[in-house]
């Protein structure tokens, strides 16, 4: 039994010397640091969670990418406030005609660019100072043909108003800032502490007026009382409040007005011109 367990344990441990190994795995983590040899199954670890989602960058906006549509901005008609011109011509290259107007109210959020109405002429904001409550804007030649801001002078008042945001209360009516022509003030009439104001202006534009209607004269929104074809005017009525805060009661009898009419009538008067509605009748 001696002889038979030595003999045993002698083939085991040749058994042992001779048989296969088992091959040695290498396992590497997310870091790349080499584990050490293993014999056994290797578990596969699962990488972080940030190996698998990557963190989202969201991509800025490129304004450049955005064609607007002609209605660059919007106004309601409502004054914010009168301004005073400081200055008012050519800069020096004599190509650029300029207007600096002091206004403490609607620069307290102004940026440049920024659309400002000007006795109802959107125009652009080129410059600011805060110091000294100023902003530029310049005047194309047909800005100048086309509205009454060829009469403003230093010192003159002016009645300034920002372009409306989408929390603004839209108190007037929609004004886009784009004089049609002007109007030439003929009478101004008190009656009580009211005012009868009568302008007179060109067939073309008089035919888009209707009594009770909109329309923003030097970009104040105001209701049409009459209409008088045969004079080519309209009248109008601005109560106490309303002459403290616009500059129209400042002007006086042969001075001009800038006219908006209110954009719907233009609508309907561009559709029956072209046919439209005998468009649909023929169907």
């Amino acid at each position: 039994m001696a002889i038979s367990s030595l003999a045993a344990v002698s083939v085991s441990k040749t058994l042992m010397k001779t048989s296969t190994s088992v091959p040695r795995l290498t396992m590497y983590n997310h870091l790349n640091i080499t584990h050490n040899h293993l014999r056994s199954t290797v578990l596969k670890l699962k990488p972080p969670l940030a190996f698998i989602f990557k963190a989202y960058t969201p991509k800025s906006l490129t304004c450049n990418s955005y064609q607007r549509n002609q209605i660059k901005s919007l106004f309601t008609g409502i004054v914010e406030e009168m301004g005073e011109v400081k200055q008012l011509g050519y800069d020096e290259s004599g190509q650029s005609f300029d207007m600096v107007i002091h206004s403490p109210t609607v620069l307290q959020d102004v940026n440049l660019g920024d659309s400002i109405a000007v006795n109802g002429t959107c125009l652009t904001v080129t410059e600011f100072d805060i110091q000294r409550l100023e902003f530029k804007v310049g005047l194309a030649p047909e800005t100048l043909r086309k509205t009454s801001l060829i009469e403003l002078e230093k010192g003159s008042v002016v009645n300034l108003e920002r372009a409306v945001k989408p929390s603004t209360r839209m108190g007037g009516h929609f004004v886009q800032g784009h004089v049609d022509g002007t109007g030439e003030i003929v009478s101004m009439e008190p009656e009580g502490d009211s005012l009868w104001i009568k302008v007179k202006t060109s067939p073309e534009i008089l035919k888009f007026i209707v009594p009770k209607g909109f329309i923003a004269v030097d970009g104040t929104s105001l209701t049409v009382v009459k209409v008088f074809d045969e004079e080519d005017c309209f009248n109008f009525m601005l109560v106490e409040y309303t002459q403290q805060k616009v500059v129209i009661p400042l002007k006086k009898v042969g001075q001009k007005v800038n006219l908006e009419v209110d954009i719907l009538g233009k609508y309907v008067e561009r559709l029956l011109s072209s046919g439209f509605v005998d468009s649909i009748k023929s169907r």
